[in-house]
C-alpha cells in the first residue's frame, strides 16, 4: 500500500506568516484610524454649519445675533453678569435648529436654568453640540464654586463655546447689576450683536469654536450661577493659540490633528492651526478691532 505523505507548516514559517500579518496590520490600521477622524471632522465642520444657518436665521428674525447669555437680578430686573435665569445663546437658538421639542415643550426662558421646572432639560443631550471626535461623556457633574468637590448640577456636554472675544470673563465677576459684561467678540451678556458691528469682515470675525473636554466641561444651556467658571462653559476667549498647552478652560481645544474648526460670521467653517501667530488669531476673535488680518 502506498502512503501519501501531508506536509504541514512549520514553526519558522507559521513564525514569518505571523510576522508579516502583523506588519501588515501596523500599516494599516492608522490608514483605518485617520479614515475615521476625517470622518469624525466632517460631521463635526457639518454640525459648525448647521449652527451657522441657525445663527442667520435667528439673526434675520431679530436682526442681532443671540445674546451670549441672559442674566439679571431677580427682582429689579437689571443687568447682572451673574445673575438669572442664565440661559445662554445656544439654548436660544434651538428653535433654528429644529429642536421646537426642546425649547417650547421643555423650557420656561423666564425661569432659571437650575429651576426645578428644568431638572430634566439640562441634561438633554443634543447631537448637534457634539463632536464626535470628542470622547467626553454626554452629560457632566459642574462642581459648586465655593466648594469644587461638590456637583452644584448635572448638565449636558456641548463642544462648541460662542467667542466673547480678547477680554478676560473673569472680568465679568463681581460686577454690580445694572453694569453689563461686554467683550469685544462675537457674543456678549445680555445684548445681541448685529452683523453691521462686524467691521473687521464677516470672514475675518470667529463666532463659534470647539471645546473639547479634555480641560473641562462645556454646556448649551448656559452660564449656571453657583457653578464653578459658568460662563466660561459657554464662551471662549483667544488668549492661547488652539490646542496651546498651556490652554485653559475658556480656551478653544479639539480632539482633531493639528488644528481647531471655527465658525465664522460669513457661514463659512475653518480649520484654525495650532501654529497660528497669536495676533492674528486674537484679530479674528474680535469684531470691530480693525487688525490687519485674514482667516486662513
Amino acid at each position: 500500500m502506498s502512503r501519501t505523505k501531508t506536509r504541514g507548516f512549520t514553526l519558522v514559517e507559521l513564525l514569518v506568516v505571523i510576522a508579516i500579518i502583523g506588519i501588515l496590520v501596523a500599516l494599516l490600521l492608522p490608514a483605518v484610524q485617520a479614515a475615521r477622524e476625517a470622518s469624525r471632522r466632517t460631521s463635526c465642520v457639518n454640525n459648525l454649519k448647521q449652527i451657522g444657518l441657525a445663527l442667520h436665521h435667528y439673526h434675520d428674525a431679530h436682526q442681532t445675533m443671540p445674546s451670549g447669555w441672559l442674566a439679571m437680578e431677580p427682582v429689579t430686573r437689571r443687568p447682572l453678569a451673574e445673575g438669572q435665569p442664565g440661559w445662554g445663546w445656544a439654548a436660544m437658538l434651538l428653535p433654528y435648529l429644529e429642536q421646537r421639542t426642546v425649547s417650547e415643550g421643555m423650557i420656561q426662558y423666564h425661569l432659571s436654568i437650575m429651576d426645578p421646572a428644568h431638572s430634566a432639560t439640562r441634561q438633554v443631550a443634543l447631537p448637534v453640540f457634539r463632536c464626535k471626535s470628542d470622547t467626553g461623556q454626554s452629560v457632566f457633574s459642574l462642581p459648586d464654586e465655593s466648594n469644587p468637590s461638590t456637583v452644584f448640577a448635572r448638565l449636558a456636554t456641548s463642544n462648541y463655546v460662542g467667542v466673547f472675544g480678547t477680554t478676560e470673563l473673569e472680568d465679568c465677576h463681581g460686577l454690580p447689576p445694572g453694569v453689563i459684561c461686554q467683550g469685544n467678540g462675537a457674543f456678549q451678556h445680555q445684548l445681541g450683536v448685529g452683523l453691521h458691528e462686524f467691521l473687521d469682515g464677516t470672514s475675518n470675525t470667529m463666532l463659534v469654536g470647539e471645546r473639547s473636554a479634555r480641560l473641562g466641561y462645556s454646556t448649551w444651556t448656559g452660564s449656571v450661577t453657583g457653578g464653578e467658571e459658568a460662563m466660561a462653559r459657554i464662551l471662549g476667549i483667544a488668549d492661547h493659540p488652539p490646542n496651546h498647552p498651556g490652554a485653559h478652560l475658556d480656551d478653544f481645544t479639539s480632539e482633531h490633528p493639528a488644528g481647531t474648526n471655527f465658525l465664522f460670521a460669513d457661514g463659512s467653517v475653518r480649520l484654525i492651526v495650532e501654529t497660528i501667530d497669536l495676533g492674528t488669531y486674537a484679530g479674528l476673535a474680535t469684531r470691530a478691532g480693525n487688525e490687519a488680518v485674514t482667516a486662513p
